[in-house]
């Protein structure tokens, strides 16, 4: 390792550090992890909404919020945001198996292979940016079969020391951003009826992280027979626009 190298890491370190620190930092670096700019491909999939557009079952402004609320109400606040703050609390603890127990647990609780191929792309880019970031430890999280978003994401939001409650609303916000994004161009609805629609979920966002933290191990899961329907169904679309 030459003298350019060492002082390249010491100062990403130092900055990093700087970060973990700094509660104000620490919100920013939330930020950019919601950011659509991010850049792990969430914008190429609809979690199903393409095919329930295709179908019928959304077609304006109305049916796209009621489908998006019900997701976040019933699957996320019941799914993600409780496995959110076991993953939190795995890393916090320096829990390497307790972390993969529940990236795998998220992972098989999937219900199509669709939904489960974009957990799996979007936590595998997430391992490969975070290194870039300073966190090497998310390194060996690359190209494994259980790399779920949410581990990798937790894993960031731990390091930098952002609270549980405001990482678990951040990213149930950017989920509903990516879904209305899709809706917009998907049904299609003006830039305008993509933000009411934003606006009025944003309000569901922390009930839904309260409920979903309250949670014991015993009753985390989500049962979401249109979701699921939707997906597997997506896979044999003839003409898309998204991945999943």
């Amino acid at each position: 390792m030459n003298i350019h190298t060492t002082i390249h890491m010491a100062t990403r370190t130092d900055v990093m550090t700087n970060i973990a620190v700094n509660p104000d930092i620490a919100r920013l670096r939330l930020w950019q992890l919601i950011s659509p700019a991010l850049p792990v491909g969430a914008y190429a999939y609809s979690t199903g909404l393409e095919y329930a557009v295709d179908c019928g079952w959304i077609s304006d402004e109305t049916t796209a919020s009621a489908w998006i609320t019900g997701q976040l109400q019933h699957n996320l606040a019941a799914l993600d945001v409780p496995v959110l703050a076991r993953l939190y609390q795995a890393w916090q603890t320096n829990n390497a198996n307790a972390a993969e127990h529940w990236s795998r647990f998220l992972l098989a609780s999937r219900e199509s292979s669709e939904l489960l191929a974009e957990d799996r792309h979007l936590g595998s880019a997430l391992a490969r940016l975070l290194p870039e970031l300073g966190l090497e430890e998310a390194r060996e999280w690359q190209d494994t079969p259980y790399s779920s978003f949410a581990a990798l994401f937790t894993l960031a939001a731990a390091r930098w020391r952002v609270p549980m409650a405001e990482a678990a609303q951040g990213y149930l916000w950017a989920w509903c951003e990516n879904q209305v994004s899709a809706a917009i161009k998907l049904i299609p609805l003006g830039q305008t009826a993509g933000q009411r629609i934003l606006s009025n979920i944003t309000q569901q966002v922390p009930t839904s992280v309260n409920y979903g933290l309250q949670l014991d191990n015993d009753d985390i899961g989500a049962i979401s027979p249109g979701l699921a329907q939707a997906s597997a169904r997506h896979e044999i679309q003839y003409s898309r626009m998204f991945r999943s």
